[in-house]
């Protein structure tokens, strides 16, 4: 167990208005901050006040991208307590990314134990909005300085949050997405298991292009034969054809999403069949065409599902279940937010209460 040094902030910041808020935009009165070097591990773990911290320009990370990060939410029950979701899930992740990247790994409990330290120093930054919540923002940065390209000997854990609003504040609209066929996301091999900043980076010139066009987000194809479906824009996607549910197996380009994962859970559960596997874009495309493609969504923390109303190749574009959000996806957006805010059971374990 760590043993966290809080410093309280001297002046507490005013909180926003919670029906004005704006995502990553607004941070919370604390941070929680942990070193590493190497020979001594990782020490320090401490909750300070938020602000800027000193890092020289030949600081590793900004050359090398040496990074790594994780996304989740406190979310405020019925009752007033505050809870995560899952937050082992994005432990273990953080430990996967840190193998690729190089970077040394944090203990799981040490990692469910720091965000816990800094949601309850700033628990009251946690909405009461129906639908809104604190997104958390955990990450790991190589500081050494120099410019030689090798792996960092001392690294910084910290962790941030932010209250943000409802995702749908006006209810869930189907998004428009385009296949994209010139840039790829990631390759087997490389980093697109991982959440790490050079992927998002990647994919920033695609969305700018689909966002010109009308489109909401891109659905990335596979790096190799620019064939198989992998995600679309910064989320996982499902697709559900005939009596089952379909996804892009997880074979190393395709990001493990914790969301995802509770989806296919979800889905298995009710006794709906969900495959894993290699899906084309043109099986995709045929399948909306004869009609048995009936939903579409893409699944991640921000949106936990996003309903897909169109899809558009070259000149080709098809209509999801009419432009509209699907039975299932419904389902599994209320019941998933549903343990999220408290407001169904949780008979998987998934909710992890915040002291």
């Amino acid at each position: 167990m760590l043993d966290i040094k809080i410093t309280p902030a001297q002046a507490l910041k005013p909180q926003p208005d919670p029906d004005k808020l704006v995502f990553g935009k607004t941070f919370t009165d604390h941070m929680f901050l942990m070193n590493y070097d190497a020979g001594q591990g990782w020490h320090d773990p401490r909750v300070v006040p938020y602000g800027p911290l000193p890092f020289e320009l030949s600081c590793m990370v900004f050359h090398y991208a040496q990074e790594i990060f994780e996304g989740m939410k406190a979310y405020r029950a019925p009752g007033g307590q505050v809870q995560l979701f899952r937050p082992y899930e994005n432990a273990q992740r953080l430990n996967s990314s840190c193998r690729r990247l190089c970077i040394p790994e944090i203990p799981e409990d040490d990692f469910v134990q720091a965000v816990k330290a800094v949601v309850g120093a700033d628990r009251t930054w946690v909405p009461h909005k129906v639908g809104a919540s604190l997104y958390i923002r955990p990450f790991i940065i190589a500081t050494d300085n120099g410019l030689g390209v090798h792996a960092s000997h001392s690294y910084l854990f910290a962790v941030i949050c932010c209250p943000v609003g409802a995702y749908y504040p006006e209810g869930i609209n189907p998004v428009k997405i385009y296949v994209e066929d010139q840039d790829v996301r990631s390759v087997r091999g490389g980093t697109g298991f991982t959440k790490c900043g050079g992927n998002y980076a990647a994919s920033i010139r695609a969305g700018e292009r689909a966002e010109g066009q009308g489109f909401s987000q891109v659905l990335w194809l596979d790096g190799v034969h620019r064939k198989y479906i992998e995600e679309v824009g910064s989320m996982n996607v499902m697709f559900k054809i005939g009596s089952a549910v379909i996804t892009p197996e997880l074979t190393g380009s395709v990001l493990p999403g914790i969301t995802r994962k509770s989806c296919l859970e979800l889905i298995r559960s009710w006794g709906i069949p969900a495959e894993e596997r290699l899906i084309s874009a043109q099986e995709l495309f045929d399948a909306a065409r004869t009609g048995a493609l009936e939903e579409a969504w893409g699944t991640g923390t921000a949106a936990v599902v996003s309903p897909i109303g169109l899809l558009a190749q070259g000149e080709e574009k098809v209509t999801v279940n009419g432009g509209s959000i699907g039975p299932l996806t419904q389902r599994l957006y209320d019941t998933l937010t549903g343990i999220q805010w408290g407001t169904q059971p949780d008979p998987y374990g998934w909710v992890e209460p915040v002291e």
